[in-house]
């Protein structure tokens, strides 16, 4: 991982390119980030930077962790996440970074939350068909039918697909593209969609399939 950093989504709208051609993008403010900690192989076996993004007051934070931020000597920050750069040493504790430091045209991969579903049926959960309206099948259209074998195994097989709670777990998007960048207002514009509602917090990162 060459780049990564914290943001928070704002929403979705749309950009024209050159030709007139519409793209629809989401728009992330990415950062300002601040180093809290950074990790070496010598003391904690991995080398890897931990940013801070989000300022809050200081009695929002526990005593533990208002003495982690002091003794970076940086602001409370809300939202704290760690990254295994292959050049930590670039970086130092208390250094910002900015949304420049990813370019127009990269690929990456953004880390998100999902919005939360509540207790969703299969038929939403996992795509599964509804059972025929006829013949007798009665009032469960909508459930999930078959769970198995009788006798044998005796049991439900893992990773059956049955109702329970949709969303809210965290979710990948690979192999998206930055299509411009607003350094001023730290504003990244990311072709397609991203997981998450707006405001919410999302990792943006080098893709590792590019």
């Amino acid at each position: 991982m060459q780049k990564g950093i914290i943001g928070k989504k704002i929403g979705m709208t749309q950009i024209f390119d050159e030709t007139g051609k519409v793209i629809p993008v989401t728009v992330v403010e990415a950062g300002p980030c601040v180093v809290v900690q950074k990790k070496t192989v010598e003391n904690d076996g991995y080398a890897a930077l931990q940013l801070g993004y989000g300022d809050v007051k200081v009695q929002r934070v526990n005593k533990p962790m208002k003495g982690h931020f002091d003794k970076a000597d940086v602001a409370c920050k809300k939202n704290l996440k760690e990254f295994r750069l292959e050049d930590c040493d670039a970086l130092n504790v208390g250094d910002i970074v900015k949304a420049d430091t990813f370019a127009v045209g990269d690929a990456i991969d953004v880390i998100g939350t999902s919005k939360g579903k509540g207790f969703a049926g299969a038929i939403k959960r996992h795509n599964q068909h509804r059972l025929k309206e006829t013949h007798g099948t009665g009032p469960v259209h909508r459930q999930a039918g078959s769970m198995g074998a009788c006798s044998s195994p005796s049991r439900i097989y893992k990773g059956k697909g049955m109702a329970g709670h949709m969303g809210a777990e965290q979710v990948t998007v690979q192999n998206l593209e930055i299509v411009k960048i607003d350094v001023e207002n730290n504003l990244i514009a990311i072709k397609g969609a991203v997981p998450g509602p707006k405001g919410g917090i999302v990792y943006i990162v080098d893709s590792v399939k590019a």
